[in-house]
């Protein structure tokens, strides 16, 4: 374990807080947040992220109390008893499952149309769930660090498509937009940004990385924390300083018709290549978040059931459970997840 930490990057654990965090939803986040206005909806970002770090490293503290690492399920027992370890069951399996639905449906999608548009082959989005998370689902086989380097190459792309979308968008920035302020819609926007910052299933996974070394945890965690935020305000800047409040394709008419924030710069600048490197991040965000919900759950699933795993593998019974009652769901029902109310 001690040479596996050793080779840890404290940049590595960072990109995979980021890769947890920033996902396809960071799109529609500031239609979410923005109804508030500018400056109040800033307040706001500053004050999920402070709450989500202080209490993601308190349970870095929490896992100080134990000589080896553990997940939330047995931190939730030594805090809360039996009845608190099988209430967090219920929440975390329910939570990390319906993302992962969510996850291997889109990317079927998605890979179907690369092997069209490239190959010219007819494969229908099962075919591409089946390829999504055969391929993915072997890398988090494969532990955690191999992860964290391919989790390292499609940030890059990803940042490369963010970037794009970014220097695109800021030549059609409007200063007049930010000066509107409607408290009305602040109190709604809270729970979108707690989970926007939300990567503390991720913190039992940095631990097992890192070798239970808090420090390097810590460190992780602050700067991950930190690249989020400035991720998110970077693009609630760029999107509010675009997007009129009013209007056809403005922030409310884009939050009643469920139309994200790049789709809504797209119609108001009227520049394709907007839609193209929205649709990059989208992909490369999906690949991210699943290759970190994919191993933070992974982990969550040893500590339940204290399957035996490997130094440099882990359980490919657990990779079952965690990936295989997903893509049936997603198989079977492609459109659960946005046909739920």
């Amino acid at each position: 374990m001690a040479t596996g930490a050793a080779k840890s990057s404290v940049l590595g654990g960072a990109l995979l807080v980021v890769g947890s965090c920033i996902g396809a939803g960071m799109l529609g986040l500031p239609i979410m947040t923005g109804l508030a206005g500018f400056f109040p909806s800033l307040l706001l970002f500053f004050v999920a992220a402070i709450f989500m770090t202080l209490t993601a490293l308190l349970l870095v503290e929490i896992q100080q109390e134990f000589q080896d690492p553990v997940n939330l399920s047995t931190m939730c027992e030594f805090s809360l008893g039996k009845g608190g370890r099988f209430l967090c069951w219920i929440a975390y399996l329910f939570l990390f499952y319906a993302l992962l639905v969510a996850y291997t449906a889109l990317c079927g999608h998605h890979a179907a149309l690369i092997f069209d548009q490239l190959f010219h082959l007819a494969v229908p989005e099962w075919a591409g769930s089946l390829f999504f998370v055969s391929l993915f689902g072997s890398v988090v086989y494969r532990g955690t660090r191999p992860v964290d380097l391919l989790n390292r190459l499609f940030m890059v792309f990803k940042i490369i498509s963010y970037l794009g979308l970014i220097f695109i968008c800021a030549q059609y920035i409007d200063s007049s937009l930010y000066s509107r302020v409607s408290f009305t819609y602040l109190l709604p926007a809270v729970p979108i940004l707690i989970i926007s910052f939300g990567f503390h299933n991720m913190v039992p996974s940095l631990v097992k990385y890192y070798g239970n070394n808090a420090k390097r945890v810590v460190f992780a965690i602050l700067l991950g924390a930190l690249f989020t935020l400035i991720i998110n305000l970077v693009w609630q800047i760029i999107a509010l300083g675009t997007i009129p409040f009013a209007g056809d394709n403005g922030l409310l008419s884009s939050y009643e018709g469920g139309m994200d924030a790049a789709q809504s710069m797209a119609l108001v600048i009227s520049r394709p290549s907007i839609t193209i490197f929205s649709s990059l991040l989208a992909f490369f965000a999906i690949i991210t978040s699943f290759l970190a919900q994919g191993l933070s759950l992974v982990h969550f699933l040893q500590d339940v059931t204290q399957i035996k795993t490997s130094k440099d593998r882990e359980s490919g019974v657990l990779i079952l459970l965690t990936f295989l009652p997903p893509l049936l769901i997603a198989i079977l029902g492609p459109n659960l997840f946005f046909l739920a109310p």
